[in-house]
């Protein structure tokens, strides 16, 4: 019988200690270190020792100069958004992590995605270990998805699937997912740290070896993170979450790590009946409902990587009707909203101390960058004055704390996808220089302050 002994290990990080702690001293998190009972290694012959994949070759040191470029071209994605956040195609060999909360639709794209490269690149490996081969065929004819190069596998054992791999020679191969895959070489569970991590390894040797695009679905902690070790997300050559509001129809695909592409990158898709829909013109989509000349609300122009977004940023104030007056973002951060409402008390006089304030970002997407701030704060005040902001403005700028009105980055992509869509001015940061490049027809109010922004668009008695 192996021998066995006690491990703890962080779930967050995968720290490992040899007795429990309230606190992980690696990431600071509380109550993530568990107990994990972990077997001596099992011996292993020579052979099994030089070649830990089934059907991967050893590799062999080669000259820099001699590695053939070719290999690495991209296979085409017709999936344009996807294409968009992988980087502009698939690079052979790559291994990718995708997240997201429960029912953000990761195994319908995934599916979807697995039926499109399979039509059009070859064959295309979908292993599933929470749903049946039935059920993903139910998804796949609701989604109307006819590819003969797909197959279905439900396993979780790992060197099963390998064994599978070596015999079918996919192009891509798909893990649903990550955490429900074990290896018989661990005495653990699956999901556990010492598992994922294993696995993980395993699939990206198999994937720097063969050429196989390796795609990996993971699960998400209540802190929105994928769960498991943080070593998991270095492992992997992209990180991508998909993102979206449940009441929303709207899903963001967000890459967050590219070895091959932008960072930060989005693609926009719409949750319908038959599936995942691209959404080649979001701004469009984000403001086709909007309500013109209602007091609170403001277009901001924001970057989503490399995209401009047009999103309507919708504010409220009320009296409070608690001691301490409250602040309720949603797809804002929290800091950006305490920052804007302490600027607009301290610096433009509004009584926002006995106000509570609401604000939303329309279409359930999220806004971090600080270019939202202008936007944010004349939303704020357009509906604590009751007028309503000229329907014809979009507003780019970041607010400091002295109140006035910074500078932002890519302006010039800004400024083209607000006149794109039929905004004739645009409030902008006071620049050092003449801009180049104006589409035309755009009237540019460049200010220098939260003063001369209010003078301009909300003239007070």
């Amino acid at each position: 019988m192996p021998k066995t002994r006690s491990v703890y290990i962080c779930e967050n990080c995968g720290w490992q200690g040899p007795r429990a702690m309230g606190r992980c001293p690696n990431c600071g998190e509380f109550g993530t270190i568990v107990e994990q009972v972990e077997a001596a290694p099992r011996k292993k012959s020579a052979k099994q020792a030089s070649r830990q994949v089934v059907g991967v070759p050893r590799s062999q040191p080669r000259r820099l100069a001699e590695v053939d470029m070719a290999q690495e071209d991209r296979l085409a994605v017709p999936m344009q958004e996807f294409s968009r956040v992988l980087g502009g195609g698939l690079v052979p060999g790559s291994i990718t992590l995708l997240g997201g909360e429960p029912g953000a639709g990761k195994s319908t794209l995934m599916t979807q995605f697995a039926g499109i490269m399979a039509n059009s690149h070859g064959r295309v490996l979908y292993v599933s270990g929470e749903e049946s081969a039935r059920q993903i065929k139910m998804r796949a004819e609701r989604l109307n998805i006819e590819a003969h190069d797909l197959f279905l596998l439900t396993e979780t054992n790992l060197g099963t699937i390998l064994e599978h791999v070596q015999e079918i020679a996919p192009e891509i191969l798909i893990i649903d997912s990550i955490q429900t895959t074990y290896t018989e070489e661990l005495d653990s569970s699956p999901g556990l740290v010492s598992q994922v991590r294993e696995c993980a390894s395993r699939l990206q040797a198999l994937a720097k070896t063969t050429g196989i695009s390796v795609f990996m679905i993971g699960h998400v902690n209540k802190e929105g993170s994928i769960a498991g070790p943080r070593v998991l997300e270095h492992i992997v050559d992209t990180v991508l979450y998909l993102e979206g509001d449940p009441f929303q129809t709207f899903r963001l695909l967000r890459s967050v790590k590219n070895r091959f592409g932008a960072t930060s990158e989005v693609g926009v898709f719409e949750m319908v009946g038959v599936g995942m829909i691209e959404v080649p013109n979001p701004s469009e989509a984000f403001l086709a409902e909007r309500v013109i000349n209602a007091p609170g609300s403001a277009i901001a122009v924001t970057m989503e990587g490399t995209r401009p977004l047009l999103v309507e940023v919708q504010a409220l104030t009320n009296p409070t009707a608690f001691g301490n007056a409250r602040r309720t973002p949603n797809g804002v951060d929290m800091s950006r909203l305490l920052l804007v409402s302490a600027v607009l008390s301290k610096r433009m006089g509004l009584r926002l101390y006995e106000q509570d304030i609401f604000v939303n970002v329309v279409g359930g997407l999220k806004v971090s960058e600080p270019a939202s701030d202008l936007a944010m704060a004349l939303a704020i005040a357009s509906n604590y004055y009751d007028k309503a902001l000229p329907a014809d403005v979009a507003v780019v700028g970041e607010i400091g704390l002295s109140g006035e009105v910074r500078t932002v980055n890519q302006l010039g992509m800004r400024l083209n996808e607000a006149s794109k869509i039929g905004f004739k001015r645009v409030l902008m940061p006071k620049m050092r220089r003449k801009l180049e490049d104006v589409p035309k027809g755009l009237e540019l109010i460049q200010v220098r302050n939260m003063v001369e922004a209010f003078n301009a668009l909300i003239p007070r008695d």
